[in-house]
């Protein structure tokens, strides 16, 4: 893929997953358990790796949690430690059960070993913030939730990477 057609497309990666982080900051949550969100951004996460590497992952899930923390208005708060530190875990975990399990793991089992990521490095987070190890006990509900919500974001990343025009060289796998 050319340099600039590159970019042009992380740019767009970047934009479409920092309006997600900020209209799922909107969202009234689905069910009555206080953390549990659909987790929209990590469709975006699912494809950047799958398309361009766990690298551009890294770099669109940082400007993602960056520009949706500043106009969501929690830049460097406590969510924003939250969120960085959730997001990071999971595009580490789903980059390496894409990489070295991809034969294994489908694009929706890597999505939902990323929420379940997400979940786990948020609340170790928050005991660490509050510095509360008890807050742990609540990782199981947690967890309990990554299941169904990985699933819909594996899914809805499926249905969008079967529409992706491949042939067009939105692929980055090659430019390394």
């Amino acid at each position: 893929m050319a340099k600039t057609k590159r970019l042009v497309f992380l740019a767009l990666l970047v934009a479409v997953a920092a309006a997600l982080h900020v209209v799922e900051s909107r969202l009234p949550v689905p069910v009555p358990v206080p953390g549990v969100k659909l987790g929209l951004t990590n469709i975006i996460s699912l494809l950047t790796i799958i398309m361009l590497g766990w690298r551009d992952a890294v770099y669109v899930t940082v400007a993602r949690v960056l520009l949706g923390s500043l106009f969501g208005g929690s830049l460097f708060g406590p969510a924003f430690v939250m969120s960085m530190g959730g997001a990071m875990a999971s595009i580490f975990i789903m980059s390496y059960a894409a990489n070295t399990y991809g034969k294994v793991f489908s694009p929706v089992g890597v999505s939902v070993l990323g929420a379940a990521t997400h979940n786990i490095a948020q609340v170790i987070l928050a005991a660490m913030l509050v510095n509360s190890p008890g807050l742990l006990w609540y990782l199981p509900y947690l967890l309990l939730f990554a299941v169904p919500t990985g699933l819909c974001t594996g899914l809805a990343a499926n249905y969008f990477l079967a529409k992706i025009p491949v042939k067009h060289g939105l692929t980055c796998k090659d430019t390394d």
